[in-house]
C-alpha cells in the first residue's frame, strides 16, 4: 500500500524573495523580477529568434558592453513604487500650483522688465522641447533596462519630465496673456530649431535619442544630458531669474531640481552597482568621455543667452565635469 504523500507546506513569502528570511517590503513585492523578457536569454520575447524585436533586445540589452551577473539585485535608494510616487508628487504639484496662483494674484508678470521678458521668450519657453527630449530618453531606458527595478526608476523620471514640460507650457501661456507681442506660444519652435543658443542641446538630445544600447543611453541621458540641463537651465537660469526679480521662475526651477536630486540618487546608485563588475568602469568611462564634449558645448551655447553668460557657463560646465569625479568612472 503506497503512502499518502505529505502535503506541501505553502511558502510564507514569494519564492524568489524567500532567501531574505523576512517578510518582503511593498517595494520588493511590486518592483523586483518583473521582466518576463529576461526569462529566456536567447529569445527575449518567446518568438522566432529572427523576429526584429528579439534581435533588438539581444543586441542592445542582453549583449550590451555593460554586463553584470544579476541586474535584478539593483535597488532604488528611495524604494519608490507607483503609490508612494503619487503621494510624493501630489505634494509637489500642490506646491507648484500654489506658486502659480499666488504670483498670478500679485500680477507678477506685469512687474517684469521688457528685456527680461524677451529673454524668457528665447531662453525659457522653448525649453519644453528639451524637456520632451528628456522624457523620451528616460522612456527608452525604461523600455530597455535589464531589470524592472531600473525600469521603475526611469519611468518615474519620465513622468517628472512630463510634469516639467506642462509647467513650462502653463507659464508660457501666462506670459503670452500679459505680454502678447513677444511671441510666447508662437516662436518656440523657431527658437529651438534656429537660435544659436539652443543648437548645442538640440544636437545632444537628438543624438542621445539614437544611442540604442541601453547602457550608453543611460550614460548619455542621465550622466551627461540631464546634468547639463540641471547645471545650465535649472541652476543658472533660475539664478538669473532671481537677479531680475523673477522669483517665480527661480522657485519653479528649484522645484524641478528636487526631482533631479532623486534622479541623480538612483543614477549614482546604478553606476556604483554596475562597478561591482570591474570591466564596467572602462565601458562607462569611455561612454562618458564620448558624450561629455556635447554636454560642454550645449552648456556653452545655452549660457551665451544669459546675462552672466561666461560665468554661468564656467560654473555649469564644472558641475557637469564633476559627475565623473563623483561617480569614480
Amino acid at each position: 500500500m503506497s503512502k499518502t504523500p505529505e502535503p506541501l507546506k505553502p511558502l510564507k513569502t514569494w519564492s524568489y524573495l524567500a532567501g531574505n528570511r523576512r517578510r518582503p517590503s511593498e517595494y520588493e513585492i511590486v518592483s523586483t523580477n518583473l521582466h518576463t523578457s529576461l526569462d529566456n536569454p536567447e529569445k527575449p520575447w518567446e518568438m522566432d529568434i529572427d523576429v526584429h524585436m528579439n534581435q533588438w533586445y539581444l543586441k542592445y540589452r542582453n549583449n550590451s558592453p555593460l554586463q553584470l551577473d544579476d541586474w535584478d539585485m539593483f535597488r532604488d535608494p528611495g524604494q519608490l513604487v507607483y503609490r508612494t510616487y503619487n503621494i510624493l508628487q501630489d505634494g509637489q504639484e500642490t506646491y507648484v500650483r500654489s506658486l502659480f496662483d499666488q504670483f498670478s494674484d500679485r500680477e507678477h508678470d506685469k512687474s517684469l522688465d521688457q528685456e527680461w521678458v524677451e529673454l524668457l521668450s528665447r531662453a525659457y519657453s522653448p525649453v519644453r522641447y528639451l524637456f520632451h527630449g528628456l522624457q523620451m530618453g528616460s522612456a527608452y531606458i525604461a523600455q530597455m533596462a535589464p531589470a524592472s527595478t531600473i525600469t521603475n526608476c526611469a519611468v518615474f523620471q519620465t513622468a517628472d519630465s512630463l510634469r516639467w514640460l506642462t509647467h513650462t507650457a502653463y507659464r508660457t501661456r501666462e506670459l503670452s496673456i500679459t505680454h502678447p507681442d513677444i511671441g510666447f506660444g508662437q516662436k518656440e519652435k523657431q527658437h529651438w530649431e534656429e537660435h544659436a543658443g539652443w543648437q548645442g542641446f538640440r544636437e545632444l538630445v537628438e543624438k542621445a535619442l539614437v544611442a540604442w544600447d541601453w547602457g550608453e543611453s543611460f550614460v548619455a541621458v542621465n550622466l551627461v544630458l540631464k546634468p547639463a540641463v540641471d547645471a545650465s537651465i535649472l541652476h543658472q537660469l533660475g539664478n538669473a531669474g532671481r537677479q531680475h526679480a523673477d522669483t517665480l521662475l527661480g522657485l519653479l526651477l528649484d522645484a524641478h531640481l528636487r526631482d533631479s536630486e532623486r534622479h541623480n540618487r538612483w543614477s549614482t546608485a546604478l553606476v556604483k552597482f554596475a562597478l561591482e563588475n570591474e570591466g564596467n568602469k572602462k565601458v562607462l568611462s569611455e561612454w562618458y568621455e564620448t558624450w561629455l564634449p556635447l554636454g560642454i558645448a550645449a552648456i556653452s551655447a545655452y549660457c551665451s543667452m544669459l546675462p552672466e553668460g561666461d560665468e554661468a557657463a564656467d560654473q555649469a560646465q564644472q558641475q557637469l565635469q564633476d559627475v565623473k569625479i563623483r561617480l569614480d568612472i
